[in-house]
């Protein structure tokens, strides 16, 4: 068939179902952008690209269903590095389409010109430019599938110059391959160990949400063998929360419950999950990890595979048809040793942590620091970030999708949403960006309008999305509800400051002056400021409601003390030694 070029990529996106795109408007799309909205696609204009491409993120983690970010050549692409690294790290299929600078003056250093293949190169899962304008339409859907594959970004970089180019092309199939249930003898060995497990452990990743089927399959094992199911730092939403057998996030600020538990472990099925390091930290004091533990590792990448833990056996596949197939080869007696004490074990543990949870409305100092304690006293009639969180909950309709921005206030949240469904939890994931928490949920929104949203932040994380604000309150975009945490300084690393440099607070202060939920208003959105754990509750719930029944926006200001929770690297940091030393008299001053 006879087409132009761009006609050919339109055609292709609409084979695929991509009806959704991010990201500002540029010279170097318009192009295809000018025939969006005759091809039903929707193109959501942005404030900053780098959001842009977060939103993409939160619309495909919400929804399923991938979307596409593109935006100028040059400047405009090179906006997308952060929200393109985050969505590799957190598994997300997106389409990222770059225009590029002309063939006919590339190398010359022309106008709006970077190396953009060389750019995204440690950035995507996939990556491929068109050489020629007939092969638009095979470039485009090879893309396509490989995003879908290989479960992350994939990138087709386009020379402006080959759009309006009339092309014979035929549009090709999409190409789909049918995800691995694993290996005969390493599913045969992995029911095996399950088998003869005194105390096993399922701990759920990012690929159970990911995995068609992933939950269900998960739980039948689980229920199976009656073992606990932990889930992954900021995948709470991997497993049922009011399920019986679900015992919480390890991870960063997570349950105590969880730790406890898979600390007993001799098997450990770690399900669709590459366990980051990150991810197992200790917590609360507790090396929980089961050193001796036998571990059975499950991933659709075979590079990830034993990568950060010794394992027993590694397993390359789909997180539902693997788990399917282990619980088909289970013992008739598999989980019987045992099942009794264990269900009693994990009633238990979990009923403790609840109660420890519940009750914990401060952080604690390490030992020869007092910043928490003089935080409390400076503010004592203010919230902790604790008590936020309880405050919170208790608003949280149980169908709600959340997403959490990086950050002290947000991380001590860890422990406290779970979910009876998956794709309802949006973190930033182990890149572990900024500003992360608005956009995401934005996009959420777009991809799931009939659910409420609740957007979470810092104000410090914030302030790098802010800027949003002046974008979403447009009458085509959705209402969405954040809540940002504002307690005027950047906690994670004024916690460091005060374990390693000695109340040293370089560049951690925030303007006091500056108020989120006034700028939300001149934006013509609802902007609410509150101070008790009482008032953000009903202020939650009012402004979900809100959100539902009448489309409005609100952006609720929580005004915290400074209380700071446990620092994110503990790992990482210690305190430096001073050999030489440094004076600000030996600055040389340059003459003139």
């Amino acid at each position: 068939m006879r087409m132009t070029t761009e006609e050919a990529f339109i055609k292709v996106l609409q084979r695929h179902g991509v009806d959704h795109a991010f990201g500002i408007i540029g010279s170097a799309m318009m192009p295809i952008s000018d025939l969006f909205p005759e091809a039903g696609i929707t193109f959501w204009d942005c404030a900053h690209e780098g959001s842009a491409g977060m939103m993409a993120d939160g619309f495909t983690r919400a929804s399923g269903r991938m979307s596409m970010m593109i935006a100028q050549n040059g400047p405009g692409i090179t906006n997308f590095v952060t929200a393109v690294k985050t969505a590799y790290w957190n598994h997300t299929p997106l389409l990222l389409v770059t225009p590029q600078a002309a063939n006919k003056t590339i190398g010359q250093g022309g106008f709006q010109e970077v190396a953009q293949m060389k750019l995204f190169e440690d950035m995507v899962a996939y990556q491929e430019e068109v050489r020629d304008p007939s092969r638009m339409a095979e470039v485009l859907t090879r893309v396509i599938s490989k995003a879908k594959t290989l479960s992350g970004p994939a990138q087709i970089n386009i020379p402006r110059d080959f759009w309006t180019q009339v092309i014979d092309i035929e549009i090709p199939e999409p190409i789909e391959f049918e995800r691995s249930p694993g290996g005969e003898a390493s599913v045969a060995r992995a029911a095996a160990l399950l088998s003869e497990a005194k105390n096993p452990v399922i701990l759920n990743g990012a690929g159970v949400v990911l995995s068609e089927g992933g939950i269900a399959a998960s739980k039948a094992l689980a229920e199976r063998l009656d073992a606990p199911v932990c889930v992954g730092y900021q995948h709470n939403d991997a497993f049922p929360g009011g399920h019986p057998l679900f015992a919480g996030p390890l991870g960063y600020n997570g349950s105590k419950a969880a730790m406890e538990l898979i600390s007993e472990a001799d098997v450990v099925l770690a399900l669709g999950t590459r366990l980051n390091p990150f991810s197992t930290l200790p917590g609360y004091g507790m090396e929980y990890w089961p050193a001796d533990a036998k571990i059975i590792q499950v991933d659709i990448n075979s590079d990830r595979i034993g990568l950060t833990k010794k394992i027993s056996v590694g397993i390359v596949g789909d997180a539902a048809k693997v788990a399917r197939g282990i619980l088909g080869q289970l013992a008739e007696d598999a989980g019987d040793a045992g099942r009794q004490e264990r269900r009693d074990r994990i009633a238990q543990v979990k009923s403790r942590w609840a109660q420890q949870l519940s009750a914990m409305d401060h952080e604690e100092d390490d030992p020869g620091t007092t910043w928490n304690a003089r935080a409390r006293a400076a503010k004592p009639d203010w919230m902790s970030p604790r008590m936020a969180w309880r405050a919170i909950t208790a608003a949280l309709p149980r169908d709600a999708i959340i997403s959490s921005d990086i950050g002290n206030n947000c991380a001590i949240g860890n422990a406290y949403p779970d979910f009876d469904a998956p794709r309802k939890y949006l973190a930033p994931g182990l890149f572990g960006p900024c500003g992360y928490g608005l956009p995401a949920i934005v996009g959420a929104k777009i991809a799931q309008p009939d659910t409420p949203v609740v957007g979470f932040a810092g104000d410090g994380a914030f302030g790098i999305a802010v800027n949003e604000l002046t974008a979403i309150g447009r009458g085509d975009w959705p209402a969405i509800t954040q809540v940002v945490f504002r307690n005027y300084q950047w906690g994670a690393e004024k916690r460091n400051s005060t374990l390693w440099f000695d109340d040293n607070f370089v560049g951690t202060e925030l303007d006091e002056e500056v108020s989120y939920a006034g700028i939300a208003r001149a934006c013509g959105l609802d902007g609410v400021v509150v101070r008790t754990m009482q008032e953000l509750t009903d202020t939650l719930a009012t402004a979900i409601k809100a959100q539902m029944t009448e489309g409005k926006t609100t952006l609720i200001e929580v005004l915290l003390n400074q209380e700071l929770g446990e620092p994110f690297r503990r790992d990482a940091m210690k305190k430096p030694n001073k050999v030489a030393g440094v004076s600000k008299q030996d600055m040389m001053v340059e003459a003139g």
